[in-house]
């Protein structure tokens, strides 16, 4: 009996068991999620065993002298100047993947990019119970990873927003009465305006009106390819195809996911703008969380965050569909996610080179869609591999750069495929 509660997660007469979380490592800690995801373990008391950094060495050492973790792992370039600022604190590696296995009840892997999958997959291969917020983990190489939880027995939870509230509306649910699942939008600083977007500049792109990100994930908000990205990893996580994923423009971010279900009722989960809430949930779910799509089971829930217990529920809630002529890049990762194969690969790849040539004003901001677009036109086709991921993402960013250097040379057409909803 006791066997199968713990592989099941359940508690005795049905009770959800509290989470056992001490002890979290965390990768990608100076980042926006990464201190965020401090900020709770220091609220909450959690020891911190293990940090992965690049190179912001300043904030990286605060964090050590504070935290004392055992183990840290830096980018390899300042790996000697790490070694020396942190003697006698702790060992120093340019390893994250060693951090992702290291002990700790929960491993927050908070790395942006595709430096985040083999981390990813060396936590889950250990059996590590992992807070997920490297959304190109599910986008670009799903199945890759549930393979490696079945390998390990690791688990996976989500920490975006829409993610763990959709986590949260599915908790009790079954999947087969699910009709639809409905991510929110802000629709980023230009949702009212301007009507052309071709002039727009990097500083007014990097202005979100709801939540404070990284300039990456900011600026994907500013073209919608940020929630084109959460629709695939979306129907990664939960099984579903991207035809029953939605996204609806809510400008007042307080509403994050809603589940249709197939007898006309809905249920949705909203709260404060604050990712230390989902980073909270995500982190004490984890143990008992996701061994394949789907698997979605209830956890106890730690103390308040943030002293976000008397949030006020006031105001004025608007939703509207999202506008597929302004933002075209919802469009194309519904294209990305329908093709399957190597093109959400080539789509996460070319968007990152677009991103970086935006921001340092060698294209501009329509320019971004128009790169994608031609990326995907020209994927080649071949199943998905560890190997063949890798050989598809370097020769995107080749691509994307000789397109960025020499012109894009065409528009993006007005029905760009996909199918996205509203």
């Amino acid at each position: 009996m006791k066997r199968e509660q713990a592989e099941s997660g359940a508690a005795p007469s049905g009770r959800v068991q509290a989470s056992a979380v001490q002890a979290i490592a965390v990768l990608g800690s100076t980042g926006s999620i990464g201190t965020q995801a401090l900020d709770v373990a220091r609220e909450r008391g959690w020891q911190v065993t293990a940090l992965a950094a690049g190179r912001n060495l300043d904030l990286l050492e605060a964090q050590v002298r504070e935290f004392r973790p055992g183990l840290v792992s830096v980018d390899e370039g300042v790996l000697g100047e790490a070694r020396a600022r942190l003697s006698g604190l702790a060992q120093v590696i340019a390893d994250p993947s060693e951090v992702a296995a290291h002990r700790a009840d929960v491993t927050v892997n908070a790395m942006s990019g595709l430096i985040g999958l083999a981390p990813t997959r060396a936590a889950l291969e250990a059996g590590q119970a992992v807070a997920l917020a490297t959304k190109e983990a599910m986008v670009t190489a799903a199945h890759l990873m549930w393979q490696a939880a079945a390998v390990g027995g690791g688990r996976v939870v989500p920490v975006d927003s829409e993610h763990t509230g959709m986590f949260q509306c599915l908790t009790g649910e079954d999947m087969a009465d699910v009709a639809e699942l409905i991510l929110t939008a802000s629709g980023g600083p230009f949702r009212l305006g301007p009507d052309d977007l071709s002039g727009v500049t990097p500083e007014q792109a990097l202005r979100h009106p709801s939540w404070s990100m990284g300039p990456k994930v900011t600026l994907d908000s500013a073209t919608l390819l940020n929630k084109g990205l959460e629709v695939m990893e979306c129907a990664s996580l939960y099984g579903l195809p991207l035809s029953q994923v939605g996204v609806v423009v809510h400008p007042q971010s307080i509403v994050h996911a809603a589940v249709r279900f197939r007898d006309g009722s809905l249920k949705a989960q909203f709260g404060p703008t604050d990712m230390r809430l989902p980073i909270a949930y995500a982190i004490d779910a984890a143990p008992t969380g996701m061994q394949r799509p789907g698997d979605v089971r209830g956890a106890r829930r730690g103390p308040e965050v943030a002293s976000h217990g008397s949030w006020p529920l006031l105001g004025d809630w608007e939703f509207r569909a999202p506008d597929l002529r302004r933002f075209p890049c919802l469009e194309l990762a519904y294209r990305a996610g329908n093709t399957g194969g190597l093109a959400p690969v080539v789509l996460n790849a070319a968007d990152e080179i677009a991103v970086d040539a935006f921001l340092a004003g060698q294209i501009g901001f329509m320019d971004i869609a128009r790169l994608i677009e031609r990326l995907l036109d020209e994927t080649p086709g071949g199943d998905l591999t560890w190997d063949s991921l890798g050989e598809a993402d370097a020769w995107a960013r080749v691509r994307a750069r000789e397109l960025c250097a020499g012109g894009l040379g065409r528009a993006v057409g007005a029905g760009a495929g996909g199918g996205g909803q509203a």
